[in-house]
């Protein structure tokens, strides 16, 4: 196994053991809810501190659950990365194909061209 390949195997274990630790030791705040957003945070520190508290603004939208909630963030996180990959994957093709254009130009130029009688 080479450097690279043991560097990449490493920081999978790595980035594995913060997703799943922290689940598996209980790890939280709040025991009914333990990795609740910072909405939802933000929304009971302001009732503790202010209960008469009436939002400026309602949801368009409210899910019916904290699951679809939960969806439709990694929804919406998976479409940006979509769209990151294939405006970094078009970069690299035009990139690529005026790399291999350049080549083919210099390999024109370097040999001689015969006229056929």
């Amino acid at each position: 196994m080479n450097r690279n390949t043991k560097i990449n195997v490493l920081l999978l274990l790595i980035v594995a053991a913060l997703a799943v630790l922290p689940l598996a030791l209980g790890l939280g705040d709040d025991k009914k809810e333990p990795f609740a957003g910072a909405d939802a945070q933000a929304e009971s520190a302001i009732t503790e501190i202010e209960p008469d508290y009436e939002p400026w603004f309602s949801p368009l939208y409210e899910p019916p659950s904290g699951e679809v909630e939960s969806a439709l963030f990694a929804l919406q996180a998976a479409l940006g990365a979509g769209v990151l990959a294939y405006y970094f994957g078009l970069r690299r093709g035009r990139r690529q194909g005026a790399e291999r254009l350049r080549a083919q130009d210099d390999a024109e130029g370097a040999r001689p061209e015969t006229e056929e009688v």
